[in-house]
């Protein structure tokens, strides 16, 4: 990850989260993929009902998450270090509301990591996909060969077995990314 200041200039993140989770907020519980920073998950609490259940491999995101948590007086916010893709979520079968996968889907295998989100989903629920794009420059990010496009990922929600995605504008929060909506 490259300095959390500058990582945070890429991202309107409350805007995308507004974007990206789409009309009323979610009733419910939230599990975010890869925390990070935080940039998406404070932002994701602010608008949920139930608890954001961030997860992480690495420790000293977690513990970031966890300290602005307490600083800004977030008490929806469950960050825990987890090796997600090796271990699953821990997250018990349709027990959430929203999923979010943001900036991950050129991982090895994702179809794995997108069938485990379905898993934790309960029916009616919405996944959130964000991810780089690969048609233009962008001042961070995976290399562009290893980036998916829209189509590819909109191929592996379906093959994970959610209901048909959508591409969602994200231009005036994130220049930089695409987003992918979907129903289980």
């Amino acid at each position: 990850m490259p300095a959390e200041e500058y990582w945070a200039s890429f991202f309107d993140a409350k805007r995308a989260v507004r974007f990206l989770m789409v009309g009323d907020p979610p009733l419910g519980d939230v599990v975010e993929f890869g925390c990070g920073y935080g940039t998406f998950t404070l932002p994701a609490a602010e608008r949920v009902s139930g608890i954001v259940t961030a997860l992480d491999i690495e420790p000293d995101m977690v513990s970031a998450v966890r300290d602005k948590a307490a600083q800004q007086g977030v008490d929806n916010i469950r960050a825990e270090a987890r090796d997600f893709i090796a271990q699953g979520t821990g997250l018990i079968d349709g027990s959430q509301a929203h999923a979010m996968i943001y900036n991950l889907l050129h991982l090895e295998r994702p179809v794995d990591l997108l069938r485990e989100a379905r898993r934790v989903l309960r029916v009616g629920g919405r996944l959130s996909v964000m991810h780089w794009r690969s048609d233009i420059p962008t001042p961070r990010g995976p290399p562009r060969a290893i980036r998916p496009t829209p189509d590819q990922c909109a191929a592996w929600i379906a093959e994970a077995g959610f209901a048909e995605s959508r591409i969602v504008d994200l231009r005036s929060a994130c220049p930089f990314h695409f987003g992918l909506v979907a129903t289980r």
